[in-house]
């Protein structure tokens, strides 16, 4: 009856201090890497679809202008909209004001150039947010599974040695119990790691679109017909 009884519920009721605290803290672990996983993946379908429908906008305009109009009017918010916005103001930015700061020193092309890097930093950056915390868990959650269950099967021979009793019930059973840690630590590693990765192409594949928008704005802004700040641009410059 009392082999019976073994399992996880009473490995948790007979662990001891350390024991409890990793299965808490793997827990947690679990817990931040599937939020991770579900909000940014959330976010980066509805992030793909504004794309998609900015990207559709801006090649069946009719020119820049229009463009120009509809970012300034909307304050983009997803990375293709918020690059052209940036840089569709840089440049009547530099146009208006010239080399007035350190900031704006060199030509309009340069100038443009700063600004185009600077946004795709930063977007670089907001879709790698949190992408840290599932590639530590991914690495670490095996091995707090693997501490907690030599752990355990150390507290286990040794509560076996002191009891004077060393059939095969006795030590098979706790010896049992202590590899739970390390299916709770794989249980919380592989889906992170696999979130991970998924993430990982996701953004790869969002940043080489953005790099090459990129450079077709750059072309367009550079080369293409030079047009005037609209009244919308001129409140936005007079504001900053």
């Amino acid at each position: 009856m009392e082999t019976q009884s073994l399992g996880i519920g009473h490995f948790i009721g007979q662990a001891d201090g350390v024991a409890h605290f990793l299965l808490g803290f793997l827990l947690l672990m679990s817990i931040a890497s599937w939020y991770l996983i579900v909000s940014k993946s959330i976010r980066n379908a509805i992030e793909r679809r504004r794309s998609t429908q900015f990207l559709d906008f801006f090649w069946n305009a009719k020119d820049l202008i229009e463009v120009q109009e509809r970012v300034v009017r909307e304050h983009p918010e997803e990375p293709f909209s918020h690059l052209a916005h940036h840089a569709i103001f840089a440049r009547e930015h530099h146009a208006r004001f010239g080399v007035s700061r350190l900031e704006d020193a060199g030509s309009a092309a340069e100038f443009l150039t700063r600004t185009i890097r600077k946004v795709i930093d930063e977007e670089t950056a907001k879709v790698e947010n949190g992408l840290t915390i599932l590639a530590s868990v991914g690495s670490t959650a095996p091995f707090l599974g693997l501490f907690g269950t030599v752990w355990g099967i150390y507290h286990a021979l040794v509560a076996i040695g002191m009891s004077g009793s060393g059939s095969l019930d006795k030590v098979a059973g706790p010896v049992g119990e202590s590899l739970i840690m390390t299916a709770v630590g794989l249980a919380v590693a592989i889906p992170a790691v696999l979130g991970y990765n998924f993430l990982v192409r996701s953004n790869r594949v969002l940043l080489a679109r953005l790099d090459t928008f990129a450079h077709d704005l750059y072309a367009f802004l550079t080369t293409g017909t030079q047009f005037a700040a609209t009244p919308v641009v001129r409140a936005v410059n007079k504001g900053a």
